[in-house]
């Protein structure tokens, strides 16, 4: 088995804006393996926050024993990858998406089938709005016209005169992103009485990932659902989030991809958790990888490639307000250009 990789930047439509800082674009790596005259496509994306970097990733990759990669032993695989290093989660999922996307060719046979997800059922996604203007909002909605949902990203000074904005231009249900960006339990409160009286689906980490006490009083005092993103990466994290959380948030590039988010969708479910499969910036590799998982869970924001102006590849669609996975073997995604 022959694995290469090369860095890439994702180029954002619109500075994207949260309770944490501003970026114009993310950088990915990409990875291919290539086995018995098939090869599987990959992504890390790796925006600020999760602390990966090209050089991490790349240092990664350069340490695998590719003799040890093999798409029908996913768990010693994975264990391998695992045994490397203890982090670099985001390039443990791009060679993981690779894996499943070869074994998917190779079997001709798409990732659903593999993975016994039913393709049937009807799966719609989020579409994400950053920290906006009110004349912001209005051409960001433009750009949300296929989605059916909107999730607008709050934390800032100004969130009630944001989503006054939205409600004013826009009658899509929708629902909020604190990015962990409240820090006074009883603001928190407030803040989550008046948007369910505005009529908010649910709140996604609205406190900081260490303030487990406030979180847990926010969740018993709130009648909005409580998700957790930035509280939860891994299958190991979701045993301490029983009693502080109502849902999680699970995305490929936390859990170390596919094989894993697949386990913490059936521990989430034991533990009754809401489901929440989401993206970072990633083009149509990753995020055709994850909106495979979606029929698994009750949410799906998977907006990647609406978000930026140079998506390398062809993969998932939305049509009629639901996602549309490509036909093909693997993932079905297909090359476009590299700009």
């Amino acid at each position: 088995m022959k694995l290469t990789y090369r860095p890439y930047q994702l180029k954002l439509k619109h500075p994207f804006k949260l309770a944490y800082g501003t970026r114009t674009a993310t950088d990915i790596v990409l990875v291919e393996l290539e086995h018995e005259g098939h090869t599987g496509c990959g992504e890390a994306s790796l925006p600020p926050y999760l602390g990966e970097s090209i050089e991490t990733v790349t240092a990664f990759l350069n340490k695998i024993d590719t003799s040890q990669l093999d798409p029908l032993r996913f768990r010693e695989t994975v264990q391998y990858l695992g045994a490397l290093d203890s982090d670099n989660n985001g390039a443990k999922a791009a060679v993981d998406i690779a894996l499943h996307d070869l074994l998917g060719k190779m079997e001709d046979r798409s990732l659903a089938d593999l993975m016994s997800i039913p393709a049937s059922r009807p799966t719609p996604s989020s579409f994400t709005i950053g920290m906006s203007t009110r004349t912001e909002l209005e051409s960001k909605l433009k750009d949300a016209s296929d989605y059916p949902i909107i999730k607008l990203k709050l934390g800032g000074d100004d969130d009630k005169e944001l989503v006054k904005s939205y409600l004013d231009q826009s009658t899509k249900p929708y629902y909020v992103d604190i990015n962990q960006g409240w820090k006074d339990r009883q603001y928190a409160l407030d803040m989550a009485a008046w948007l369910a009286e505005n009529e908010c689906l649910f709140i996604e980490q609205p406190m900081p990932a260490g303030m487990i006490d406030e979180t847990s009083l926010l969740t018993q005092g709130s009648s909005l659902p409580i998700i957790a993103d930035e509280s939860v990466r891994r299958l190991g994290d979701l045993a301490a989030l029983k009693g502080v959380f109502n849902g999680v948030n699970i995305k490929l590039m936390k859990s170390t991809g596919i094989f894993e988010a697949i386990g913490m969708i059936e521990e989430a479910r034991k533990m009754e958790f809401q489901v929440l499969i989401g993206c970072m910036a990633e083009s149509s590799c990753a995020v055709t990888a994850a909106a495979n998982l979606a029929p698994l869970a009750d949410w799906a924001d998977l907006d990647g490639p609406a978000l930026i102006t140079n998506d390398p590849f062809t993969g998932v669609k939305m049509e009629n307000g639901n996602m549309i996975l490509p036909s093909g073997p693997g993932l079905g995604i297909e090359k476009v250009s590299f700009q």
